[in-house]
């Protein structure tokens, strides 16, 4: 797929994900069938830049290109510079973040809280797009503020006129926050009236979902989040499904003890050791979910205060299920059920 200049493998892009789309996790989606994936999102407080989340969040060596890292805040004028500062630092593609809905994001009127301002959305847009000419704007954002103000058509005009290259658009609104469904009507509307590329987003969680959203909508690709925590294979399955109709079968618990030893390793070479086992916990949560025993492995996992704790309770784990040649499921198990 031809992105913004940049020839990517597909049109699957991992949706930022604060605390999630870390270089480690962005690796390994991309090495999984992924096309792009956007890093958690910047502060564009210039006073942050030097603390060790910013550098961490803005580290990209080795990473596949394109690198699209994406800028938050309410300030023309910090966004700017926050732009021109990622993009003297490695950074391709500049993406803008108008869909975060967390409550210290909009209480600060950043994130998805923008769309309640309009002519603020424009300053902002034209302030970053004029900052960084050689580098391409990318913009995601929600259908609305809320279910009666979806001026998601609105947003996206706005965009286009501002010199945004292509926009992802979130099926929720704000106020929605992950409640109840996604809605495609509004992602559609949009398609329709704009020439910049749009990607679909919100409950793509299976190859057939994505084959839907993509028909339904029109969108020239796909966002995936929180459907590929602990489940990054989803968008090898969506690929092949994408190009042949051929739904693969889930992974062999063998499989994914690999794929997460690969990414424990990765997370505590990133991290450090201390950090590394704190933050790979909530990542062998997602990886385990399915699996009978599943709620109390977590709960015990939580103790765990060292890598050599972590890995060998991990490798005991799914070593005892690989040996029945289990495959993962998807349905959640009544243990799982109780111990939510």
């Amino acid at each position: 797929m031809d992105f913004l200049g940049f020839q990517l493998r597909n049109n699957l892009f991992v949706a930022p994900m604060a605390g999630v789309t870390d270089r480690p996790f962005r690796q390994l989606c991309k090495s999984l069938g992924a096309g792009l994936a956007v890093s958690e999102m910047v502060t564009s407080n210039s006073l942050l830049y030097g603390s060790a989340k910013t550098r961490r969040r803005a580290n990209h060596e080795g990473e596949v290109d394109p690198v699209s890292v994406q800028i938050a805040g309410a300030d023309p004028s910090m966004m700017a510079q926050a732009a021109r500062h990622n993009a003297d630092n490695g950074a391709q593609i500049i993406d803008i973040n108008m869909g975060c809905p967390a409550k210290k994001i909009c209480n600060v009127m950043a994130g998805s809280a923008l769309m309640q301002n309009e002519p603020l959305v424009a300053r902002i847009l034209e302030a970053v797009v004029a900052a960084v000419p050689d580098t391409p704007v990318t913009l995601k954002f929600r259908t609305g503020w809320n279910r009666e103000n979806r001026n998601a058509p609105h947003i996206a005009r706005i965009a286009e006129e501002s010199g945004i290259r292509a926009i992802a658009i979130h099926g929720r609104t704000r106020a929605d926050q992950y409640m109840g469904e996604a809605e495609y009507d509004t992602i559609a509307q949009v398609k329709s009236q704009v020439k910049i590329p749009v990607i679909a987003n919100g409950d793509i969680d299976t190859p057939q979902k994505a084959r839907y959203v993509l028909d339904y909508t029109g969108a020239d690709g796909i966002m995936i989040g929180r459907a590929a925590q602990g489940r990054p294979w989803l968008f090898r399955e969506i690929e092949c499904f994408l190009k042949t109709g051929e739904l693969l079968a889930p992974p062999k618990v063998e499989e994914i003890h690999g794929v997460l030893r690969r990414h424990l390793a990765d997370l505590y070479d990133f991290y450090g050791e201390e950090t590394g086992v704190r933050i790979a916990r909530k990542h062998i949560s997602w990886y385990t979910k399915g699996l009978v025993g599943a709620a109390h492995f977590r709960h015990a996992m939580n103790q765990m205060q060292d890598v050599e704790q972590q890995m060998d309770a991990t490798d005991e784990f799914f070593l005892g299920h690989a040996a029945a040649n289990e495959r993962l499921s998807y349905e959640t198990s009544s243990e799982e059920m109780m111990a939510a």
